[in-house]
């Protein structure tokens, strides 16, 4: 098998169709992890959040439980990367995501790509959700006012995600998208809030970007033109 180049995001479907509820199974994991050791997305169904890292998927349920995946797990939306950071910094302290997110504003050269993120270190505080297993066609923004979330103390763990630019927001989540898997395997979820210390930040720029489009019936007579801006935000920020 011939490796794909580490500056290269392997993405399968598109933000706007999860945000239109097209949650039917579009490509294993197993495949995935060819095309990279690092990442995120969901579940068939939209079954809880996952975690790539080192090469490992996880799952995180919407009960908080977390179990790693075999290939034959299958997911309508994923995005990953063969991670060799560009640049990587330590952060002492970490009032916030905000702080940790304008650290990484510091580190990212360019507006114009996307950036594939990890942070490892210990959180004292991470507040996280994952999302429940969801029937098909119901759109994203209902699916997530339903949502369980967690507070967590004192944490070691991983983040891994991406940043995205504003103009592929039909196709990725724009701005900051991180997932969170503890050490020992036992908490995560998507990132909502933190706080932490002796943080090591990771950066990588990433130069291609190929999308593989599902081939679903779903896919295939989903109605994608609306702008998916504003139910993103509502659907994976932290509530107000």
């Amino acid at each position: 098998m011939i490796r794909p180049p580490h500056h290269t995001l392997y993405q399968v479907s598109t933000s706007i169709a999860l945000v239109e509820g097209v949650y039917q199974a579009a490509v294993r994991v197993g495949t995935l992890l060819e095309h990279g050791d690092l990442g995120l997305g969901t579940f068939e169904s939209l079954d809880g959040e996952m975690v790539i890292v080192d090469g490992r998927c996880f799952q995180v349920r919407s009960d908080g439980s977390v179990h790693e995946c075999g290939d034959d797990a299958l997911s309508p939306f994923a995005v990953v990367t063969r991670f060799a950071p560009d640049e990587a910094v330590m952060l002492p302290e970490c009032p916030d995501l905000a702080h940790l997110t304008r650290r990484f504003d510091a580190l990212r050269s360019s507006d114009n790509f996307i950036f594939a993120l990890r942070v490892d270190g210990d959180f004292d505080y991470v507040h996280t959700r994952a999302m429940c297993r969801t029937r098909e066609g119901v759109p994203l923004v209902q699916a997530a006012a339903v949502q369980p979330e967690f507070e967590y103390r004192n944490v070691r763990g991983t983040l891994v995600g991406f940043w995205t630019p504003e103009y592929a927001k039909a196709f990725n989540v724009p701005g900051y998208h991180l997932h969170l898997v503890s050490d020992d395997r036992t908490r995560g979820g998507h990132l909502l809030q933190c706080r932490g210390n002796n943080l090591r930040l990771q950066i990588q720029r990433e130069g291609d970007y190929h999308i593989a489009l599902p081939e679903t019936d779903d896919f295939l007579n989903a109605d994608l033109r609306r702008d998916p801006t504003a139910d993103l935000a509502r659907a994976e920020g932290e509530k107000k």
